[in-house]
Parts: structure tokens; sequence; C-alpha cells
């Protein structure tokens, strides 16, 4: 899966959470200035030629749609990050997140103890 570039993922965005939408939808989302219609179409266009969306033709308008979700690419995403960043460790991603105090250690340890909880009962 190939990486986005910001403008692509700032379309994503919209796109994951519009599910279907056509050109002139995205545009009424962005904010002021609005882009050039011919931009944001081609944008839309490179998302579609690597499989991030697709489209449905209603005579002229196109109604395009994700094909990719936004989890999936997410977890990319966070997979790439941690192997160029962390050595593949999501054990160090975590630490980082503590020292640098962007990760609260109470929450993270209720968090655990939610998911351990909820793997137990599954059982």
């Amino acid at each position: 899966m190939k990486k986005l570039t910001k403008a692509e993922e700032g379309l994503m965005q919209i796109i994951w959470r519009l599910e279907r939408c056509t050109v002139s939808d995205i545009i009424n989302e962005l904010g002021k200035p609005k882009p050039p219609h011919s931009t944001i179409s081609s944008i839309v266009r490179i998302l579609e030629k690597n499989g991030f969306v697709d489209h449905k033709a209603y005579g002229r308008t196109h109604e395009y749609f994700p094909v990719i979700t936004k989890e999936d690419y997410s977890k990319k995403t966070l997979k790439d990050l941690v192997s160029g960043y962390f050595g593949g460790s999501m054990n160090r991603l975590v630490s980082f997140m503590v020292e640098e105090n962007e990760m609260d250690i109470k929450a993270l340890t209720k968090l655990i103890d939610e998911k351990e909880n909820d793997s137990k009962t599954k059982k």
C-alpha cells in the first residue's frame, strides 16, 4: 500500500467520513479559500489510480467511495512509523510516548487492564 501525500490524506479523511461523495462534496467540506475543482479532481483521480478509491458513474457525474478502510490505512501507517523510528518495537514507541509525557501512565494501565479483562471474558 502506497503512502499518501499530505494533500491525498486530507482528501481521504473527507472521503472516509462521507463514505460516498462527488468532487463538489469534497470541495464543500474544505475550508476557505476553496481550491479549484480541477485540482481536487486530479488528486481524487490519483487516489483512484493508486487503489484508495473507486467510483460509480452517473452520466458525467462520478460518485467516489473508499476502497481501503481508514483502519487498514491507520494500521499500515503505524506499522511503518514503528518500523522506521522504533526498530519495529511497539514497546519502544510506548516507552517514548510515556517519556515525552504524551501518554498518561494511569490511563495506559487502565486500558491494558480493560483489554485483559475483555480477553478473559471472551474465553
